[in-house]
């Protein structure tokens, strides 16, 4: 087993790792910019290391710093969390290099699976059914024509390498293809230093359904079932829940075993999720693969009893995985995630102090947060607070304790999105479970607390 581990990242999701590491008897280290000196995961790590000024670029994405903190703190291990640097092959191998564990897959799979090109090629060669679009990257909005006519428009277009909403368009009709092309280009150039396209065709009425999948060093696969994504703005998610109120059991069995070959066919190991959409007759079709832990993950513990970052650790350290093939499914789960953001001004970020915090308790609720009072949200990071997870035996009981522990939830000094969500758990269609992800746009007049 991993004797010490460094958590390399920040916020709520360094605090979960923290603790699955103490619950294991692992020795955590943590890192911080000086922005982060007071944050939780500081205070709750056995030993913290400053790595840099608040930048991301100077100190959580800076290779040389983190694998300099491991190293000098005698670490054996490094867990990456989510964003920063833990879809990045350099790292890996930078890791490998300093003969340290990375607690993720192997780089080459996560070369493979991180491009989205790539990653099609592998899925359309595992059997998988692929939206219809280009096969490669487009280095030109002159190649998109061809492809977006074939396809049928609507299009979308998607950065070729990262995600999270960044470097993708929409687009209409041809008139839309050159402007759209170049603008999502540009950001996704200035977002992952690469700006390869790729382009396929939007799935109208469609819902984003993942599926959880653990998978070790010895073939063994474990589906952990799916979660619903579809509640989005500007394609970065909100609402999860499992499983999915939309998916009956033929379509949910065939994309387990749809996400089964895809692990095998890469030789994936460790955490990872893939992600599909699925169109109102219920036809699947794969779109990517996260190589990493997601941050909805406590979604999927809640309905499994399976603790994930335990068993990535786990299964880092060279162990079997103690079952295969799917996981029982107990009960209903909802995460909410609690941004610092004012969803009535189009979800602009909300800096500033928080001088009160009290998040809900009682049965079925989890709270997986860094925030406290006092804690000053810094300007550079993600606006993620805090994550609201509700389970119930039924969807149902879930709603019900999701609307009692909104209402109980108190944050002041900074906007945030617990009254939009307080607007979506008594909404009708959130309520009947058929919800798009153009669920926003579609109810946005129903919604006191959202800019329309």
């Amino acid at each position: 087993m991993i004797r010490r581990c460094l958590v390399a990242n920040r916020g709520e999701i360094a605090v979960r790792v923290i603790r699955a590491c103490r619950d294991l008897g692992i020795r955590s280290v943590a890192v911080y910019s000086t922005a982060d000196r007071d944050a939780l995961h500081v205070r709750l790590a056995d030993r913290a290391i400053c790595i840099g000024p608040p930048a991301p670029a100077d100190s959580y994405l800076s290779i040389p710093n983190v694998i300099a903190a491991a190293e000098t703190s005698g670490c054996d291990a490094v867990h990456p969390g989510y964003g920063f640097l833990s879809e990045n092959p350099a790292f890996v191998r930078a890791c490998a290099d300093a003969n340290l564990i990375f607690v993720g897959p192997p780089p080459e799979v996560m070369e493979t699976m991180g491009d989205k090109a790539s990653a099609k090629e592998a899925m359309r060669k595992a059997g998988l059914p692929l939206v219809p679009g280009s096969e490669g990257r487009l280095s030109s909005a002159a190649d998109a024509f061809p492809v977006a006519a074939e396809a049928g428009y609507p299009v979308l277009l998607k950065a070729a390498a990262g995600g999270g909403g960044r470097g993708m368009r929409l687009v209409g009709s041809p008139d839309e293809l050159a402007d759209a092309f170049r603008q999502a280009s540009q950001e996704a150039h200035a977002a992952f230093g690469d700006g390869g396209m790729y382009l396929e065709k939007a799935v109208i009425d469609a819902h984003h359904v993942e599926i959880q999948v653990l998978a070790d060093a010895h073939g063994g696969v474990l589906i952990c079932g799916e979660r619903e994504c579809s509640i989005q703005r500007r394609h970065q998610k909100l609402i999860e829940e499992a499983p999915s109120p939309f998916l009956d059991d033929k379509t949910r069995g065939n994309m387990a075993k749809a996400a089964e070959r895809a692990c095998k066919a890469v030789g994936y190991i460790n955490a990872g999720t893939i992600e599909f959409l699925v169109g109102a007759d219920r036809e699947f079709y794969f779109m990517e693969m996260n190589t990493r832990l997601q941050v909805e993950h406590p979604v999927t513990e809640s309905v499994t009893g399976i603790d994930l970052v335990r068993e990535q650790l786990r299964i880092a350290s060279g162990e079997k995985l103690r079952r295969t093939g799917r996981a029982v499914l107990t009960g209903h789960a909802i995460e909410f995630r609690l941004n610092a953001e004012d969803p009535a001004r189009g979800f602009m970020p909300s800096a500033g102090t928080i001088t009160r915090f009290r998040p809900p308790l009682g049965p079925g609720v989890r709270v997986d947060t860094h925030a406290f009072e006092g804690y000053r949200i810094p300007p550079y990071y993600d606006s993620l607070l805090a994550k609201v997870v509700i389970w119930g035996e039924d969807r149902e009981t879930a709603i019900a304790r999701a609307q009692r522990s909104l209402a109980e939830c108190e944050v002041e000094g900074v906007a945030t999105t617990r009254d939009l969500f307080r607007d979506i758990v008594q909404e009708a269609r959130f309520r009947g479970g058929t919800y798009t992800t153009a669920y926003l746009d579609d109810v946005a007049a129903d919604l006191p607390h959202l800019s329309s």
